[in-house]
């Protein structure tokens, strides 16, 4: 694949824009939001604000897949890993860790190992500018890159994670033709000559059951991810 910039979508405000021009425009949609956010209550009392962490994450080796999020502070590392799982990387119940400032915390933690357990609240352990990582699946492993953009007050609404913008799905073109790629053979992929469009894939060598649909995650092509 291609390490061209990517563009993504803001689901503040539905605009396109740049990989690079993102968290400068998030930051005016968010500024925006949270004004928006400041209504009374059916007793006209203020509702009480609370901090919110900005987090960009990343495909760690294929940075083209990227999404900005709005986590509430009492949200837990469960949490975050149920919604990574989710959007990204569910295939069969593989287990999952983060690593943050050297200390892991893990879906089932091995207290030999020094784990942790994920029950720990994100506003316990992250802050501005902390640099943190996840795995899921130890044997195929996808491994992200996540970064606290910036810390904010708001009023939650709703649920504890909010996606703020996505990557398009990149543009990834046949290794045979040059079309459009749709398939991706699991077992050529380790090559990077896995993929393939529908013509080209009901062709290839290695058989159907190779196959794996082309979706928009960092984890396409791996295990038995088909989104």
């Amino acid at each position: 694949m291609g390490k061209k910039q990517s563009k993504g979508k803001c689901f503040l405000c539905n605009s396109i824009v740049a990989k690079a021009g993102m968290p400068k425009h998030l930051q005016s949609c968010l500024q925006k939001n949270v004004i928006s956010e400041k209504i009374l209550d059916d007793n006209r009392k203020p509702q009480k604000e609370k901090k919110f962490f900005h987090i960009l994450v990343e495909g760690y080796n294929y940075p083209e897949y990227w999404m900005h999020l709005k986590i509430s502070d009492d949200a837990r590392l469960k949490d975050l890993d149920d919604f990574l799982r989710g959007i990204w990387l569910e295939c069969c119940g593989h287990l999952s860790a983060f690593k943050i400032q050297g200390t892991s915390y893990s879906s089932s933690p091995i207290t030999e190992y020094d784990e942790k357990s994920m029950s720990r609240k994100l506003g316990d352990i992250l802050g501005q500018g902390i640099k943190f990582s996840h795995e899921y699946d130890f044997g195929t492993t996808t491994q992200l890159a996540l970064k606290v953009v910036s810390e904010r007050e708001a009023i939650i609404i709703g649920k504890t994670i909010h996606l703020l913008a996505r990557n398009e799905p990149p543009s990834i073109t046949c290794n045979n033709c040059k079309n459009i790629a749709t398939h991706v053979c699991v077992q050529c992929n380790y090559s990077e000559k896995g993929w393939l469009c529908d013509k080209c894939s009901h062709e290839h060598d290695c058989g159907e059951d190779m196959l794996l649909p082309v979706v928009n995650s960092p984890r396409v092509g791996m295990c038995g991810y088909a989104g």
